[in-house]
């Protein structure tokens, strides 16, 4: 293992979006504690938009506070255009976990296999019939489709599941810029997709199901985390802004994900549809991934353009919140580091977070619209015991 600068403590990296925390993420921060007793945790936390193309319930301070009473030590945030496929979500989240000179990333898996999810990114990188085979098939079905029959020929099996798939892209991000970061996997006791209640440990999946339906998650949450669920958003909320934003648009194609086909589709029938669940129905085919479709949906409800995401590079990191050992962490990075530490609202690099939660605070949910748009740039980073001197 690689030991932080400092030489008696190591920085232990995890990427999550807490879209609701729940008893598995506690159980994934105990083990690294356990692993690693004198680590310093530092999470790369994504704000309103999630990977899987599902609005965050609740906002990125409320997710800070919970990361901190938990024991993550410093909370940075994801920047949105980082939001996008497996790989890119990853390359952000690696870039922020490297600037701040992590040793470790320990991330959830299903397969918990480490040597076998380094195969398979080392496959994607460097054999060259990896590129080719995928081009075959993607004319046939979706993207990470693709992937997996490739990777079948090409060495005789395959990984399909959710977390592995992204443990897999984490890997290949850390391997392709040569990151002195060690990648660790904690096994997945959860179906990450499953609806269904599976016991204590369950996926965030079911328990926003629950959440939908009115019904209780206290069983399945930790209390930190259910004292800020009873007042949650969802994309659907946003149907009719949605379907507003389509038709009064004429080029869709100017928002990030949208081609000629899926803009074509989504024209066809968004006149014949009355929820979110009705046009995911009839716009989503073998080619386009059912997440990848709700990615498309947020970008066009929340003005999300490809030009607002063509600049993939890392151009500051903003801080959330952090304890004694995170200022410790920031202190020494600060020294040193060339990319721009935000604590404060910055209108050059977050202009673009501020218009995202003035279109969220539509939703007539939110009754405190004012308090709900004024926190992007009126909040400051959460400090937790950041005087004690134990």
């Amino acid at each position: 293992m690689c030991y932080s600068s400092d030489g008696d403590s190591m920085n232990v990296g995890i990427i999550c979006e807490y879209n609701p925390f729940h008893y598995g993420h506690l159980y994934h921060l105990k083990k690294i504690k356990e692993m690693y007793p004198n680590s310093n945790i530092i999470l790369v936390l994504s704000g309103w938009i999630c990977e899987r193309g599902d609005l965050s319930l609740i906002d990125k301070f409320k997710k800070t506070e919970i990361a901190l009473e938990y024991g993550v030590d410093l909370i940075v945030e994801l920047p949105y255009k980082f939001i996008q496929s497996a790989d890119i979500f990853a390359m952000g989240a690696i870039k922020i976990l490297n600037e701040l000179k992590c040793d470790v990333l320990v991330f959830g898996s299903e397969s918990n296999d480490i040597s076998k999810l380094t195969e398979l990114a080392n496959v994607e990188i460097n054999n060259k019939e990896f590129d080719k085979l995928v081009k075959k098939y993607i004319d046939e079905v979706n993207y990470p489709t693709a992937i997996s029959k490739a990777l079948k020929d090409i060495i005789g099996y395959t990984i399909d599941t959710p977390n592995d798939l992204l443990g897999i892209s984490y890997i290949k991000e850390i391997i392709k810029n040569k990151y002195n970061i060690t990648p660790v996997t904690i096994k997945r006791n959860s179906n990450y997709n499953s609806k269904e209640i599976e016991g204590r440990i369950t996926s965030a999946t079911s328990i926003r199901e629950l959440l939908k339906k009115n019904k209780s998650i206290k069983k399945y949450v930790p209390k930190e985390s259910l004292k800020y669920l009873s007042d949650v958003i969802f994309l659907d909320d946003y149907f009719d802004y949605l379907k507003y934003k389509i038709i009064s648009t004429d080029d869709l194609t100017i928002f990030k994900g949208v081609d000629n086909n899926i803009q074509n589709r989504i024209k066809k029938y968004i006149n014949n549809v009355n929820s979110l669940d009705e046009l995911l129905d009839v716009v989503k085919t073998k080619k386009y991934t059912y997440n990848r479709i709700k990615r498309i949906f947020c970008f066009i409800l929340l003005s999300i353009t490809k030009e607002d995401t063509s600049n993939l590079n890392l151009d500051y990191i903003r801080v959330l919140g952090f304890n004694k050992k995170g200022k410790d962490i920031l202190n020494k990075i600060k020294k040193d580091i060339n990319i721009k530490i935000l604590t404060n609202y910055d209108d050059k690099y977050l202009n673009k977070d501020l218009t995202i939660n003035n279109i969220l605070s539509l939703n007539k949910k939110i009754k405190d619209k004012k308090r709900f748009i004024e926190k992007e740039f009126k909040e400051k980073p959460i400090m937790k015991n950041i005087f004690d001197n134990k």
